[in-house]
């Protein structure tokens, strides 16, 4: 493995939003422990670390009115002095108090129009911009009682937000499609369309299920105790994974925002395989972006170090999936393990069910035969730990 295969290139598409190296470290705990960030000069740092794109908040970049336009300004001048662009743009509707029992499904009707204004303000900016995806994380859309909240009624106000939204796109004629990030808990109790399988069945309910996916993240799906590979895999498989987020995560706990690698290791390594395709044609070919917090201890050089760092890992994993999938051995262990054969169909062309039923099963060979899982799990185990 060579330093030049750790070298971030615009070819790898590393994105990272404002929002990540410019946390401040504030928590339930305690206030602010690293100085407010310039969101332009962390542009200017990010490309210099490898990045190849930025996203943000509208409240990331742009926190009042007053400072708008001076600040855009000098914004777009750092996008074009970099060659850095703007890949996603979502809207922050879980900060302000007004939002505090949610946004798009919130009980009071004027929250739900000022929401949606909000929204459409940051879609005309995401346009400008030249975004393709606009994400929406309903972090406040949620309850903690059960009488709260009127959960059919709220996703069907979730429906017609994202319906109004992407009318308003195509009315535009905006190149700007949608993608819905799932987390199951925190800031809410429950929040609504908590995993990747919910948001997919709530997209099929939509008007233009066409323009919307998903933006799944590692540490919202593994805090649920699932299985973060298998269900990007499985917004591939529909045609759903519009954007990613990586990050890390130690199991079922409060959502730790760890850099890239940190956690789950092996999680991590099968999520990159994944996303190269895991040796199918279910490859995700969006960029590759980072939403993490660097942790509250550090100053401003581990908020840097931690940028890196997350780039760095993704890019030793790449090469070690890589590994892996070219290793003679892997492939006989694939073979050993039937691993090829669940991509043939159970009836075959012309076969019946008449078929099924006639035929004779060998039900002891069956129950004897070999799986040889662990030793295909070993081999992968072996690139992961370096040895092989």
């Amino acid at each position: 493995m060579s330093a030049a295969n750790l070298t971030p290139t615009p070819d790898d598409k590393f994105s990272f939003g404002l929002w990540t190296v410019g946390w401040q470290g504030v928590d339930v705990f305690g206030p602010a422990s690293r100085p407010l960030l310039d969101p332009v000069e962390a542009t200017y740092r990010l490309a210099e670390l490898g990045a190849a794109a930025v996203t943000f908040h509208d409240d990331d970049l742009l926190p009042d009115d007053a400072s708008r336009d001076a600040t855009l300004e000098r914004f777009q001048k750092a996008l074009a002095d970099t060659g850095l662009r703007v890949e996603m743009v979502t809207t922050n509707l879980f900060s302000d108090p007004v939002f505090k029992e949610g946004a798009v499904t919130a009980n009071s009707r004027e929250v739900r129009r000022y929401a949606l204004a909000k929204a459409l303000r940051n879609i005309d900016l995401a346009a400008e911009l030249g975004a393709d995806t606009f994400v929406m994380w309903g972090g406040r859309e949620g309850a903690e009682h059960g009488a709260s909240k009127n959960v059919g009624a709220a996703l069907d106000r979730y429906r017609d937000a994202l319906n109004t939204l992407c009318g308003y796109v195509r009315d535009r004629g905006y190149d700007l499609r949608f993608a819905l990030e799932p987390k199951p808990n925190e800031p809410r109790g429950d929040i609504l369309l908590p995993s990747i399988g919910h948001a997919i069945a709530f997209i099929s309910e939509l008007d233009h299920p066409e323009m919307v996916g998903l933006n799944p993240e590692v540490g919202h799906e593994e805090m649920a105790g699932l299985n973060f590979a298998q269900g990007i895999t499985q917004a591939l498989w529909h045609g759903k994974l519009f954007h990613i987020d990586l990050n890390g995560q130690h199991g079922p706990r409060f959502d730790q925002d760890l850099r890239f690698g940190a956690g789950n290791l092996r999680g991590a390594f099968w999520t990159v395989d994944a996303m190269l395709g895991a040796g199918t044609d279910l490859r995700y070919d969006g960029y590759v972006h980072f939403d993490y917090k660097p942790p509250r201890a550090e100053a401003i050089d581990g908020v840097w170090e931690s940028a890196r760092a997350c780039m760095r890992n993704y890019l030793i994993l790449r090469e070690k999936v890589e590994a892996f999938r070219a290793d003679p051995e892997v492939a006989a262990a694939l073979e050993a393990a039937g691993v090829g054969e669940l991509e043939v169909p159970t009836l075959a062309e012309g076969e019946s069910l008449d078929d099924v039923r006639g035929a004779t099963y060998d039900l002891d060979a069956l129950r004897d035969r070999s799986v040889a899982m662990e030793a295909l799990d070993q081999l992968a185990m072996e690139h992961l730990l370096g040895v092989r």
